[in-house]
C-alpha cells in the first residue's frame, strides 16, 4: 500500500496520483499556490482516490470556494468506505472542519491523533491562531496550542513543517527561545515555506526587529506567487513595517497593490482584518485616510461577512462599519455576536462605536474590562497590538498618559 511522507495510508493503485497528492500536500502545507492543481491532478490518475479529493475540498474551503469545497467533500465522504481506518479518520474529522462545527472537530481530530499522531492532514486546522484552538474562544488558548503541539512534537522530528507550526504555538505563548531555534530550523528545511517566513516575521516583530523583518519579507516576498494564501497578509507586515519606517508612500502603495479589496489575492478574513487594522494603526500614527477608504472596507465587510459568527472578523468589520459611519452594519454586529466570544465581540464593537463618535470616556469604559481577554477573539498578539493600541489612544485622549 501506499503511503504519505509522513507514513499515513493511501487507498490508491496509482503512483502518479500517490506523486501528485503529496505535491499537493506540501505545497498546502506551504501556503504556496499550486495546491489545487495537484490535488485535482491526484483524483485525474486516480478518480477513486478519497483522501485527494478531500485534500481537494480542504483547499477550496482555505479559498473560500465553499461550493466545490462541497462537492469534493461529498465524494470524498462516498469513498470512504473503500479507505483504511485511518484515512476514514481523516475525512470524518475534516468533514466536520469544512461543515463549520469547530467544537466537535477539534474533538474528532484530537482523538484522531491519539491513533495517528503523524497524520498532518488532520493536525493542520488545529494550527496557528484562524485554527480549531486560535478561534475556539476560549481563554488561555495560546496555552493550549502549545500543549497541543508539545504532544505531537515527538512525533514529527526534523519536519520542516510542524518545526513552523511549533515555532509559532511558542512564540505566542511567550517561549521566543524556542520558537527561534524550531524556525531557524524549518526555514532551513524549506526555505519557500509561507506559514515559515510569517512565523519568522512575527519573531522579528515580538524582538523589535522592524528593520531587519522588513529587509526579510520584502526579498522574500519577491518569489511569492500573489495567488497564494498568504500574500495579502504577508503584503500587510510589511505595509506595517514600512510606516514605522516613516515610509508612508510605500506603505499606501502596498496596501493598494496587495491588501485593498478588489486588489489583494486572499482569504477574505485576511482582506478584512489586515485593512482595517493598518487603516487605524495608520490613523493613530497622524496619517490622514480618506473616508472612502473607510467605505470601502466597510462595504466589503458587509458582503463577506454578512452575519456575525467569528469574533476575530467582527471586531474588525465592527472597526470599519464604525470609522465608515455605518450605524445599522455596527449595530448588527453588537445585537447579534454570536458564539464563545460573543460578549468581547461586543464590547470591543461598542468601544470601536464610541471612538469614532470621539466618546473617549465611554471608549474606555468598554474597552477596559476586556483588554486582559482579547486573545480569546483569535489573531495573533501581533494583530491584537491594535487593540492595545486603540486603548492607549483612548488614554490618550483622557489625560491619562502615564497609564498609556
Amino acid at each position: 500500500m501506499f503511503s504519505d511522507r509522513y507514513g499515513n495510508p493511501l487507498t490508491t493503485n496509482s503512483q502518479a496520483a500517490v506523486e501528485a497528492y503529496q505535491r499537493g500536500m506540501d505545497l498546502f502545507l506551504a501556503a504556496t499556490h499550486g495546491a489545487e492543481e495537484a490535488f485535482a491532478e491526484a483524483t485525474t490518475h486516480d478518480p477513486n482516490f478519497a483522501l485527494a479529493h478531500l485534500a481537494l475540498a480542504r483547499n477550496r474551503q482555505t479559498t473560500g470556494q465553499m461550493a466545490q469545497s462541497t462537492e469534493a467533500l461529498t465524494r470524498a465522504r462516498a469513498l470512504g468506505d473503500t479507505t483504511t481506518a485511518p484515512e476514514q479518520g481523516q475525512i470524518a474529522a475534516l468533514g466536520l472542519v469544512m461543515e463549520g462545527r469547530g467544537a466537535e472537530a477539534l474533538t474528532a481530530i484530537r482523538a484522531h491523533l491519539k491513533t495517528s499522531p503523524r497524520d498532518a492532514m488532520a493536525a493542520q486546522p488545529c494550527m496557528g491562531v484562524f485554527g480549531l484552538i486560535g478561534f475556539s474562544g476560549q481563554a488561555g488558548r495560546e496555552d493550549t496550542m502549545l500543549d497541543f503541539t508539545t504532544d505531537l512534537a515527538p512525533h514529527y522530528g526534523d519536519d520542516w513543517w510542524f518545526l513552523s507550526a511549533r515555532a509559532f504555538a511558542q512564540m505566542e505563548a511567550g517561549a521566543r527561545a524556542g520558537a527561534d531555534t524550531n524556525i531557524t530550523r524549518s526555514m532551513a528545511l524549506n526555505p519557500r515555506n509561507a506559514n515559515g517566513a510569517h512565523y519568522l516575521s512575527h519573531l522579528h516583530y515580538e524582538n523589535g526587529e522592524a528593520a531587519a523583518g522588513l529587509a526579510y519579507l520584502e526579498d522574500w516576498r519577491q518569489g511569492y506567487d500573489r495567488r497564494s494564501l498568504l500574500h495579502c497578509h504577508i503584503s500587510w507586515h510589511i505595509a506595517l513595517w514600512a510606516m514605522a519606517g516613516g515610509d508612508v508612500k510605500t506603505m499606501w502603495q502596498v496596501i493598494d497593490a496587495d491588501i485593498a479589496p478588489g486588489a489583494a489575492w486572499g482569504p477574505a478574513i485576511n482582506v478584512l482584518t489586515d485593512m482595517a487594522a493598518i487603516l487605524y494603526r495608520a490613523e493613530m500614527a497622524g496619517h490622514e485616510v480618506p473616508p472612502e477608504r473607510w467605505q470601502a472596507i466597510s462595504a466589503y465587510a458587509s458582503q463577506c461577512f454578512p452575519t456575525p459568527g467569528i469574533a476575530f472578523a467582527d471586531v474588525h468589520a465592527a472597526l470599519a462599519h464604525a470609522m465608515a459611519g455605518n450605524g445599522a452594519a455596527l449595530t448588527r454586529i453588537i445585537t447579534d455576536a454570536k458564539g464563545p466570544a460573543a460578549d468581547i465581540v461586543r464590547s470591543i464593537s461598542s468601544g470601536f462605536e464610541a471612538i469614532a463618535a470621539g466618546n473617549w470616556a465611554e471608549a474606555h469604559a468598554h474597552l477596559a474590562p476586556v483588554m486582559n481577554d482579547h486573545q480569546r477573539i483569535g489573531g495573533s498578539r501581533a494583530q491584537r497590538d491594535l487593540l492595545e493600541y486603540a486603548m492607549a489612544n483612548v488614554q490618550l485622549r483622557l489625560g491619562q498618559t502615564d497609564t498609556a
